[in-house]
């Protein structure tokens, strides 16, 4: 009680005192006048501060009371993830547009879209008759010239004949061969085929359509081989490194899965400064090729980490501060840390000095707190 009266009268004092300095300062003396405010403003917050710290020993209830209610979190050290989070498609590695080898219009289409075929299956036939018709000529032909060439075989290998005869027989049969291979080969250029195992995604052709070399017949793909590509700022062009553990969702089907980097591009695209990234998935039947996905690539992973939400770190005259709580004799106080910060990663701040393992970190109500002010929690 004499306490708190002793407070009241030097409270008192002071303020009367500063109410007379002030009305008898002049224009000139103003900044010396201000000096000596703020020194008799310093001396006061310490006797206000001993003056407390007499009172909690008096009377423990009544300072906590007037104590700041906070909330805590006890740091304990966790596995810590650098990463770079971006957005990329699907794509298939197995996506061919087919197209026909040889000129001609379409007789028949033994496909439709969503039908499944393995490599070397036919998806389309040329008309081929005038084809057939050669080679039935040619294969008349080639009958002749055999049986002319063994004949003349057998008269050879009795001496009997010129070897000119027997020469001229056995190039005009080997000339009928190989003439009926190119055909065979045209005939087999007539049809269009699959170089994959997959489904048909696309059939661009009809009956009666016209086909050639380089105009789109059939898209075939395969769900077996497919990648996630992306593009990254050049800011992380030497963060990224093939082999790199990837994290990947998917949102639109509920799915998230683990990967490698399996490619980074070298090249820096003038427009957007970005560079590729390409990431091998498995073969699923939920994914599909230009489907979307957030890419998380995990450059760096600190095994054993200090970390605080970010909102936690103020900065307060170019320093990077975290309040604490601690225990101060009988009272909670809160204890101003300075700390020096690492990375910022999904709302979370490595804390690289500054903080230890068991620090119980404020994590509600730190605004506006000093160092040493009670609070409770």
């Amino acid at each position: 009680m004499k306490t708190r009266l002793y407070f009241n009268i030097l409270l008192a004092i002071v303020v009367a005192g500063l109410l007379v300095a002030c009305s008898a300062a002049s224009n000139d003396d103003k900044k010396v006048q201000l000096e000596k405010l703020k020194s008799q403003q310093a001396k006061l917050s310490t006797e206000v501060k001993k003056l407390e710290e007499e009172i909690a020993k008096e009377n423990p209830t009544a300072v906590t009371a007037k104590a700041k209610d906070v909330a805590v979190a006890q740091l304990a050290p966790r596995p810590f993830d650098y990463y770079i989070q971006t957005q990329g498609a699907v794509e298939a590695v197995d996506n061919i547009l087919v197209s026909a080898r040889t000129m001609g219009l379409i007789s028949q289409v033994f496909v439709k879209e969503g039908d499944i075929v393995s490599t070397g299956q036919t998806l389309a036939q040329i008309d081929n008759s005038l084809i057939v018709r050669n080679m039935e000529e040619m294969k008349s032909a080639l009958g002749l010239a055999k049986t002319v060439y063994e004949r003349q075989k057998n008269l050879w290998d009795q001496k009997i004949g010129t070897e000119v005869q027997f020469l001229q027989a056995k190039n005009n049969k080997e000339n009928f061969e190989k003439r009926l291979a190119t055909m065979n080969e045209q005939l087999d250029m007539s049809r269009i085929k699959s170089p994959i195992n997959g489904s048909v995604d696309e059939v661009s052709l009809k009956i009666g359509q016209n086909a050639a070399p380089g105009l789109p017949a059939f898209r075939v793909v395969s769900n077996d081989k497919l990648k996630m590509k992306a593009n990254v700022s050049e800011a992380y062009v030497t963060s990224i490194n093939k082999g790199d553990k990837v994290s990947l969702t998917f949102s639109d089907i509920s799915k998230t899965m683990e990967a490698r980097v399996t490619f980074v591009g070298r090249t820096i695209n003038q427009l957007s400064r970005t560079f590729a990234v390409e990431v091998a998935l498995p073969a699923s039947e939920e994914l599909r090729p230009n489907m979307t996905g957030v890419l998380r690539v995990i450059f760096k992973s600190v095994p054993s980490a200090i970390v605080v939400p970010v909102n936690v770190v103020q900065d307060v005259n170019g320093q990077k501060i975290v309040y604490i709580a601690e225990m101060d004799g009988n009272q909670m106080v809160a204890r101003k840390k300075v700390v020096e910060v690492g990375g910022v990663y999904s709302n979370h701040v490595e804390i690289k000095s500054g903080l230890k393992a068991g620090d119980k970190i404020i994590t509600i109500g730190f605004q506006g707190l000093n160092d040493g002010e009670f609070i409770k929690i």
